[in-house]
């Protein structure tokens, strides 16, 4: 399969591509990318092709970087209450410890350095900047890794149909809760100053309105 996104790389894709030599790079890549309001997916192939991306396209992305880097492409599912969108992350290892890149409307929900013993802690740290436009602080729970090595035989970085069979699969696995109930009676408003923060940078038509629910997918801002 990465023969195959080899081989469709054109001249200036495989230029850039073979400059993503680190987990900051590939992020760095990610941040100056436009936030794609789209509802559908991009295969890898087709976000270093048009340089436009969202969540779920950024972590694919960032996974199918990280593994020609030699990392096992794995992604994880940051999942909130009813009034915000989940957040995926690509997950790697250094030294034992867990580190994260991700595309995201919100300044606080994308890189992570490999410092965490855990994916707790990891999922912890975004905590506090997981919040929707009413301020209200909305990460409940997280998935357990998913491999995409099992998708390989769909094409995923190649092909754009794989990713819904990668988004059914998010939602099967096992979650791990992080909030009990009677905590979340109990949660402040991020303050003023942390929401104003969070913003900067963001394209407002990509925000998730709570009381404008439609179908929600698997990405944060």
């Amino acid at each position: 399969m990465m023969r195959d996104f080899d081989q469709a790389l054109r001249k200036s894709e495989r230029r850039i591509w073979n400059q993503l030599t680190s987990p900051i790079r590939i992020q760095a890549f990610l941040d100056k990318l436009p936030y794609s309001m789209e509802t559908g997916y991009r295969c890898p192939l087709r976000v270093l092709r048009e340089r436009v991306a969202h969540c779920f396209d950024g972590a694919l992305f960032a996974a199918a970087a990280l593994r020609h880097l030699g990392n096992p492409p794995q992604i994880l599912n940051m999942i909130s209450n009813n009034e915000d969108d989940d957040h995926i992350l690509a997950l790697y290892k250094r030294g034992g410890h867990w580190g994260a890149i991700a595309k995201s409307n919100f300044a606080g929900l994308r890189f992570r350095e490999p410092v965490y013993r855990t994916l707790r802690e990891l999922v912890m740290s975004y905590f506090e900047q997981f919040y929707n436009v009413e301020r209200k602080k909305t990460l409940r729970s997280y998935t357990v890794p998913l491999h995409l090595k099992a998708f390989d035989k769909f094409n995923w970085v190649t092909s754009d149909p794989p990713i819904e069979k990668i988004g059914s699969r998010l939602d099967e696995i096992r979650k791990v809760h992080i909030v009990k109930r009677g905590m979340i009676a109990g949660l402040s408003l991020v303050d003023e100053r942390s929401y104003r923060a969070g913003l900067v940078g963001t394209n407002s038509a990509g925000l998730y309105q709570p009381r404008k629910r439609g179908r929600r997918k698997p990405e944060k801002f």
